[in-house]
């Protein structure tokens, strides 16, 4: 073998070592590049909450409509606000504020849930002023139970609970429900007030997601709708150290309100113009929180058109574009 055929031979061993070394430096820091990018995506999604809230499904099985209520389309309203939560994915939780039925029996609560087992997402419930019998069978328990029945997330000791969805986050649903009287009035009672204070101060650096049927604050007012003791509850709410997010429902209005370090959210009804729910993205930092609020609309624009004709104010309800999609900045105390 002649000397430059020699040497053509050493240079191209040489440079294909080199390529080889060179190709195993650039996969290492490929890999270590993906991790740090990684690590940070999930340090954010773990600062971050996205919450789907359905309030107010009054959904019937058996009557006719109301003069707002379009009570005989509400099956197809849930089943389309279930197919939306599932394609605009991911969400952390589903929460339904109150009057997932319209009539309080057992059988059009089993009904419902025949449409929420469609759900991708783990959901959870608070009971409304029609999902409860005054004298009749299905108490709180009996409706506590009954979701229970097919959804583990429900298996609480009380209608009144709280769960941790994510570090920094603690949800609190409380039991608005007068029971031992007819009204649509609601209240938090003594016991259950006691036990809100005890979990604020548990999880005083926590970001706080309170939900209720009857509001904290009305959207617009409704003497015969309102909480009892809503002053003392806000009072309180106010009082934590971080940020508190209050979802309600019940006056069927899309409504937001900020006072300080407390953003109140109501969420429109499904079977009452504008037909719609809302999706919540709260964003947690060590200083503050940011958070994004949207309405969603159905898509069964035929239906969300002949339910605003049967409304008088139907302005009232949808509200202006700041309590339909906005952003809001919650600052935490010292």
């Amino acid at each position: 073998m002649d000397y430059y055929k020699l040497q053509s031979m050493k240079r191209y061993k040489k440079e294909k070592r080199e390529s080889f070394f060179s190709k195993i430096v650039n996969f290492i820091l490929t890999i270590i590049i993906a991790c740090a990018i990684g690590s940070q995506v999930c340090t954010a999604a773990n600062n971050n909450l996205r919450i789907a809230q359905v309030s107010d499904a009054h959904f019937s099985s058996f009557e006719d409509n109301t003069s707002y209520k379009f009570l005989k389309k509400s099956g197809d309203l849930l089943n389309d606000v279930i197919f939306q939560i599932n394609t605009s994915g991911p969400y952390d939780f589903v929460m339904f504020t109150g009057d997932l039925i319209n009539v309080p029996q057992t059988g059009e609560l089993e009904k419902f849930l025949s449409h929420t087992k469609n759900l991708i997402y783990p959901w959870y419930a608070v009971a409304g002023n029609h999902d409860i019998s005054i004298d009749g069978p299905l108490t709180k328990r009996k409706f506590l139970d009954t979701l229970a029945n097919v959804n583990d997330n429900m298996n609480q000791k009380d209608i009144y609970y709280a769960f941790t969805p994510k570090k920094g986050f603690r949800v609190i649903c409380l039991d608005s429900i007068i029971d031992y009287k007819l009204t649509a009035n609601g209240e938090i009672s003594n016991e259950e007030f006691l036990w809100l204070q005890e979990e604020l101060n548990r999880h005083e650096k926590d970001t706080i997601i309170v939900c209720t049927h009857v509001p904290v604050i009305e959207p617009y007012s409704s003497p015969n709708h309102k909480m009892t003791n809503e002053y003392e509850v806000r009072r309180l709410l106010k009082m934590h150290n971080s940020p508190v997010i209050v979802l309600q429902g019940h006056y069927h209005a899309a409504k937001v309100k900020q006072d300080d370090n407390l953003l109140v959210i109501s969420c429109p009804s499904l079977v009452t113009y504008p037909n719609a729910f809302r999706v919540i993205n709260i964003h947690s930092n060590k200083n503050r929180v940011l958070v994004d609020v949207y309405l969603k609309e159905t898509n069964l624009k035929d239906i969300q058109s002949r339910s605003k004709m049967r409304l008088f104010g139907s302005e009232k309800l949808y509200g202006d574009e700041s309590d339909r999609n906005a952003s809001f900045k919650l600052g935490r105390k010292e």
